[in-house]
């Protein structure tokens, strides 16, 4: 009986195996260039965009504008389509810009902040947060994008909070809102990353990552150059996301190519360091009973709402 046992809690923590476990966490089919129109320096147009991105070996792009970009929105579409590269999302909202999402039938997830609710209470934050979402949710369902909710600090950022406006959604029948979570806009939540993680897991759309260091200082960092991005990617890896991950330019006086290049090289600083923690792991499932009776329990802080 106590075999079976064992052999019952074995294949529950470990039976999942990620699509993507040989080349990992951060596999480069999986990754996302995003901040990469209004922040590039260069001013590329849509074609030299794309072939920068193919050139790169990218084939996923977040879609970020202004309103000099409104014209070139159908060019970009169908520069991607040419060299290959996934419309993956867009920034915000713009009925023009769904109109061409029908007309190429693409579904690129959308990107937007919570509006900021104004009530006197958490509950009722979070209904008038819900409430002011629901047409978008509407329309975007209507065309079938998926809906991510992005974090960009203050209430509307705070992990808790912006599953609870998630689940609110889902509750009134719009099962396609998720979240799509930035490191750039998350320094405050370093230290209880864990448990914020797996909070949000379930909603997860995208994972946008960054170097990271305290306080911001600085706010955009090359991938490997900050002291936590590590061990927050570890704390992503053991859970078994497999999902895209965002990486950035968000730097208007440096060219795209360049940012997104000296990140790549991040990314391959750090996969053999994630690839080690996964071997680490292998060898710990085969001393997995002998461990369980002293694991550590731990109660996890309260959660911040604001």
């Amino acid at each position: 009986m106590r075999i079976l046992l064992i052999h019952c809690l074995l294949f529950s923590l470990f039976s999942h195996s990620p699509a993507h476990a040989d080349e990992g966490l951060l596999a480069k089919e999986k990754l996302v260039a995003w901040c990469i129109v209004p922040f590039d320096a260069s001013k590329r147009g849509p074609e030299e965009r794309a072939v920068m991105l193919k050139e790169l070996g990218l084939k996923k792009c977040a879609y970020d504008w202004r309103a000099e970009h409104i014209p070139t929105f159908e060019a970009e579409i169908l520069a991607y389509k040419k060299h290959g590269i996934e419309f993956f999302a867009f920034w915000s909202v713009h009925e023009e810009a769904f109109k061409l999402f029908e007309k190429h039938k693409i579904h690129p997830q959308i990107w937007t902040m919570i509006p900021g609710p104004k009530g006197p209470s958490q509950a009722e934050k979070i209904k008038q947060a819900v409430a002011a979402l629901k047409p978008l949710a509407e329309r975007t369902k209507q065309i079938n994008c998926p809906l991510s909710l992005y974090n960009h600090g203050g209430w509307q950022g705070e992990p808790a909070n912006m599953v609870a406006v998630c689940q609110g959604l889902r509750d009134a029948g719009y099962d396609h809102v998720g979240i799509v979570y930035n490191f750039h806009h998350g320094h405050e939540h370093i230290e209880d990353w864990a448990t914020l993680f797996k909070l949000m897991q379930p909603y997860l759309h995208c994972l946008n990552i960054n170097g990271m260091s305290e306080n911001a200082q600085p706010k955009i960092l090359k991938l490997g150059d900050g002291k936590h991005e590590l061990d927050m990617l570890r704390v992503v890896q053991e859970s078994g996301y497999d999902g895209p991950i965002g990486i950035l330019d968000h730097q208007g006086n440096r060219d795209s190519q360049e940012v997104l290049t000296e990140n790549l090289e991040g990314v391959e600083k750090l996969k053999p360091m994630l690839k080690a923690d996964e071997s680490k792991m292998s060898s710990l499932k085969k001393k997995l009973p002998e461990s369980l009776s002293s694991r550590p329990s731990s109660s996890p802080r309260p959660l911040k709402t604001r």
